[in-house]
């Protein structure tokens, strides 16, 4: 199997090129230049496999140049007990929630306890493996811009990684107190954080400018380094993501809430659009799914975007209570809209051209039919992420944090709308003492907050008696490492200042 790049169908790399380089050099994004296909027979015999040996399957299929025992030791080496509690990192809670059935998929139990460490704890074996093929000798400098999850299991990920450097920028406001004091106290030589004054879209396309600017490549280059990306715009980043859609339809299926062959729908609270990407690629292999319900906040590019056709990111941006979401980029839209597209390269690159130059795109009637028929778009602010969080706590005794929430509420709002029943696989993306502040708003009864977040977190255990993870709670006496905050333009000095680059 081989890639090429959404905006230059003859940029054709394979699988390590893809991964070690993390975007094009033309700007665009690797995506296969086919799927496998997974007939329902396929499906029985991944039954019983287990996690791991789903993920071995997968990474088969796409990985061509990488080994059986390769892909072995990086799926045994990620997903631990030790580092996700169980031989199951991604489990199903079966709940309830205003009298419907949901299938809560918990992928938050790693070391960040947030989804991200589905794929960032194998991409550092995917990515040192691929530098042996295709960079030998060559460091990895790793540039993520984050809102907030993506940083800290990137940094946890990379940390102390031969032949690995990992710069993350966050938005100085936009993350929220246990995902910067997360960051900044993170552990490792290779290891360095920064804030920027902007929000995540900016630090979003300030790292994508350094990735794509010949003149720092160049100085890396002459300095025996290479820029690699851990962001979701890296095909190691998404691959990950489909196994765990394909494991959660075994799971449901082995627990009986489904019979084989039978179709699910897939919510999922949406920013930069990798995760719900994942779950359409594993349908565009064979799983049976019926529809994909994009839940965004109040920063409703996405939502707009699935019900006209038209994608504007002028508009005003809002920081939110669920602030991984808080983006008017989405990132891995563009993939989507390739393969809708027919492959078609020159037509993505316009649209993206646009988004570049104007801050807007229209796509053509047809691709939009084929998003409206397949996805659903809606979203909730904050007083209703906030009244979820409460109901299900109160009906269920399930504490869920504020993107889950965001998902919960968007999947009533469309179950309403439609009358539609399928049993559901919903994307829980974080514990909800990463966001310990807002989850308390909404479910303390107006008591006073502590001012210190870890007070916090212990309150809402008071409350709640919901388990705090081990990796929030022993954060509580580490001292910060890093302070450093910059302007948007001053990134790429910033970046080469780090690297002792001149």
């Amino acid at each position: 199997m081989l890639y090429n790049s959404t905006e230059n169908k003859n940029e054709v790399v394979s699988a390590s090129q893809a991964i070690a380089q993390g975007i094009s050099k033309d700007g665009g994004l690797f995506v296969p230049q086919e799927l496998p296909e997974y007939s329902l027979e396929t499906i029985k015999s991944l039954l019983p496999l287990g996690y791991k040996g789903i993920a071995k399957k997968v990474f088969s299929d796409f990985l061509a140049d990488f080994s059986a025992e390769e892909i072995e030791d990086c799926v045994e080496k990620a997903y631990t007990s030790e580092k996700f509690g169980s031989d199951n990192p991604a489990p199903i809670a079966y709940k309830k929630y205003n009298g419907n059935d949901v299938n809560i998929l918990e992928l938050w139990h790693g070391p960040t306890c947030a989804f991200k460490d589905m794929a960032l704890q194998i991409l550092p074996h995917l990515l040192t493996k691929s530098l042996k093929k295709t960079n030998d000798g060559k460091d990895a400098v790793i540039l993520v811009a984050t809102s907030g999850d993506t940083g800290k299991a990137a940094l946890e990920g990379f940390k102390d990684v031969e032949h690995t450097k990992i710069i993350v920028f966050y938005p100085v406001d936009g993350v929220s107190p246990m995902q910067k004091h997360q960051m900044n106290t993170q552990e490792g030589e290779n290891v360095k954080v920064c804030a920027i004054e902007g929000n995540f879209d900016d630090a979003q396309t300030g790292v994508k400018k350094i990735f794509t600017t010949p003149e720092i490549a160049e100085k890396l280059g002459e300095n025996n380094m290479m820029f690699s990306s851990a962001n979701s715009i890296n095909w190691g980043r998404l691959l990950p993501q489909i196994v765990y859609y394909i494991a959660s339809y075994c799971e449901l299926v082995n627990d009986g809430k489904i019979e084989l062959g039978d179709k699910i729908n897939v919510v999922v609270p949406t920013g930069n659009f990798g995760n719900i990407l994942a779950s359409y690629y594993a349908y565009c292999m064979g799983l049976p799914v019926n529809k994909f319900i994009c839940a965004s906040n109040s920063n409703n590019v996405l939502t707009d975007f699935i019900n006209t056709g038209v994608y504007d990111k002028n508009r005003r941006f809002y920081t939110t209570i669920s602030p991984s979401m808080d983006i008017l980029v989405s990132s891995n839209l563009e993939r989507l809209l390739y393969k809708l597209s027919g492959d078609n390269d020159e037509m993505t690159r316009e649209w993206m051209t646009a988004l570049k130059t104007e801050g807007k795109y229209e796509v053509t009637p047809e691709v939009k039919e084929k998003v409206k028929s397949a996805f659903y778009g809606g979203f909730c602010d904050d007083d209703k992420t906030k009244e979820t969080i409460k109901k299900m706590f109160s009906e269920q005794g399930y504490l869920c944090d504020t993107h889950t929430a965001v998902a919960l509420a968007v999947y009533d709002k469309y179950v309403s709308e439609t009358g539609d029943k399928t049993p559901v696989v919903i994307a829980s993306t974080a514990s909800p003492y990463k966001f310990s502040k807002s989850v308390l708003d909404a479910v303390n009864d107006g008591r006073r907050l502590p001012d210190n977040e870890f007070d916090m977190v212990d309150l809402l255990n008071d409350i709640t008696s919901a388990d705090i993870p081990k990796p929030l709670s022993s954060l509580k006496d580490k001292k910060p490492r890093f302070s450093d905050v910059v302007k948007v333009e001053e990134m790429p000095d910033y970046v080469l200042r780090t690297l002792g680059v001149k």
